[in-house]
């Protein structure tokens, strides 16, 4: 197998901020971590937005998380121009998955059902985006 030890920080784009999701990159940029929990289902949900995807209620309120979860699944890219990374799903302890990008760590060792804590990167030019590594 290759080496494929901790990679070098990858330059992530801009996110798109919208009026929906300008609480979540403003709470980023201060170095919380914010998903949206519907208050007629009592769910949380992650991408953030105004109506719950599970009853399609508009009754979320915003919540700070901890950003703490386990791998879902992940997949390493060892044949990116950039150099390797590895991206997956994480399921927040709150309940929902989210798709991100894992980073300061051995990519060799990530591992399914493996702890992770969230963190932010900065991106160009934009606010930070949340990204894992493991505990």
């Amino acid at each position: 197998m290759s080496e494929t030890k901790t990679p070098e920080v990858r330059k992530i784009p801009a996110p798109a901020v919208s009026i929906e999701s300008k609480p979540f990159w403003d709470a980023a940029t201060e170095g919380r971590f914010l998903i949206k929990r519907c208050t007629s289902c009592g769910e949380a949900h992650w991408y953030p937005r105004p109506i719950c995807p599970l009853c399609g209620s508009e009754d979320t309120v915003w919540e700070e998380s901890p950003g703490e979860g386990v791998i879902y699944t992940f997949s390493v890219m060892r044949r990116s121009p950039t150099g390797p990374y590895a991206i997956g799903y994480v399921t927040l302890d709150e309940g929902p998955a989210m798709l991100t990008n894992f980073v300061d760590c051995d990519l060799d060792q990530l591992a399914i059902g493996q702890r992770v804590k969230l963190k932010f990167q900065d991106t160009e030019n934009g606010p930070p985006v949340p990204v894992f590594s493991p505990v």
